[in-house]
């Protein structure tokens, strides 16, 4: 697992501020609302992370989370104490219990292989009730990638962080890409302290997106992302779900 979600997970709010997440999960719920699936009053999240989605989905929905890393579940239950929290891998967690809607954020690009994104797609499916949807959030698909470098990081109480961020793929023929972060970190009147960082990111196209959600059982659709951060020509696309009543 990653640096930032073992021990630099104490500073994820101060990285990621979780007021930065109302557009995005305002136009997830959007999608949600949207998908023809009828009332959505449960939710479930797969690799909920830090929770800042769960912020301000659980104004909406009853929520439950799983993540696998301990340190970031537990920087969600400090934000979220009303919400259920368990750990739990999106590829084979199993909780024998079905959910109007399984949410995905981009933790799903944590999925590198086919198999892996497989996996996901099919716990989804399982926690899905009939007649529910699945929503998926990928950074990229082939189609839709971009490298670039981008930079951030917030103030929060004693705590300042800023860091780089490079998104960068060096080998266009697999399934995977690259984003490396470079962090400063201070605390207090401390001396600031140099971090890195390394993900490796899957990379799939549309078309085996679409083939993985059918195959799983699922109606594939498909809808806009248009967040104001992004390049309106990028054309990126948010993956539903649907399945059969």
């Amino acid at each position: 697992m990653t640096k930032l979600y073992t021990e630099l997970a104490e500073w994820w709010h101060v990285m990621s501020a979780p007021a930065d997440y109302a557009e995005e999960a305002a136009l997830c719920r959007d999608a949600l609302e949207d998908s023809g699936a009828g009332t959505v009053e449960t939710l479930l999240e797969l690799g909920s992370g830090g929770g800042n989605n769960a912020s301000h989905l659980k104004h909406h929905y009853h929520l439950t989370l799983v993540e696998p890393s301990d340190r970031m579940r537990a920087r969600s239950e400090e934000l979220n104490p009303e919400c259920r929290h368990l750990p739990g891998d999106m590829r084979t967690v199993r909780l024998d219990k079905t959910f109007d809607a399984v949410f995905v954020h981009d933790a799903i690009g944590y999925m590198t292989t086919e198999s892996d994104l497989r996996a996901a797609i099919r716990t989804a499916y399982l926690h899905c009730r009939p007649g529910g949807v699945a929503l998926f959030v990928p950074d990229y698909t082939r189609e839709t990638w971009r490298g670039g470098v981008s930079s951030g990081g917030h103030d929060r109480g004693e705590r300042s962080l800023r860091y780089l961020q490079w998104v960068y793929d060096p080998d266009p023929d697999d399934t995977c890409f690259t984003t490396a972060f470079a962090f400063l970190l201070k605390e207090g009147a401390g001396q600031v302290r140099a971090e890195s960082d390394e993900h490796v990111m899957g990379l799939f196209p549309k078309a085996m997106w679409l083939s993985l959600l059918r195959d799983a059982g699922f109606e594939p659709l498909t809808r806009p992302h248009r967040h104001s951060s992004f390049d309106t020509e990028e054309g990126r696309e948010l993956f539903l779900g649907l399945r059969p009543a």
